[in-house]
């Protein structure tokens, strides 16, 4: 049985690097979104520290995770971020809750 990946990643940008860090991930979302298996790709900004964002993104199973991280844009993200932000993400599975 396939079961959907959930990321959570969070994202505080350097000092004055804000507004560029979400410059990226806006821009990442229309190419995240159009992939097959992207079940969902919302950035949130943290309302407590204007720095900080999160990543909320779903992908109908682990091929579809996998498809996302071998992707051109993932791996252009992947490159840029480090300058912009301290990033930590977490990868989840369901947990069958009765």
């Amino acid at each position: 049985m396939t079961h959907p990946a959930k990321i959570t990643a969070l994202l505080t940008a350097h000092p004055g690097k804000a507004a560029e860090l979400l410059a990226l991930l806006v821009g990442l979302a229309p190419q995240c979104r159009a992939e097959p298996g992207n079940l969902r790709w919302d950035v949130w900004r943290d309302a407590s520290n204007e720095d900080r964002f999160v990543l909320d993104e779903l992908y109908r199973d682990a091929a579809a995770l996998e498809a996302h991280r071998s992707s051109p844009h993932y791996a252009a993200y992947l490159a840029k971020v480090p300058e912009l932000a301290e990033r930590m993400a977490v990868v989840s599975q369901p947990v069958e809750v009765r």
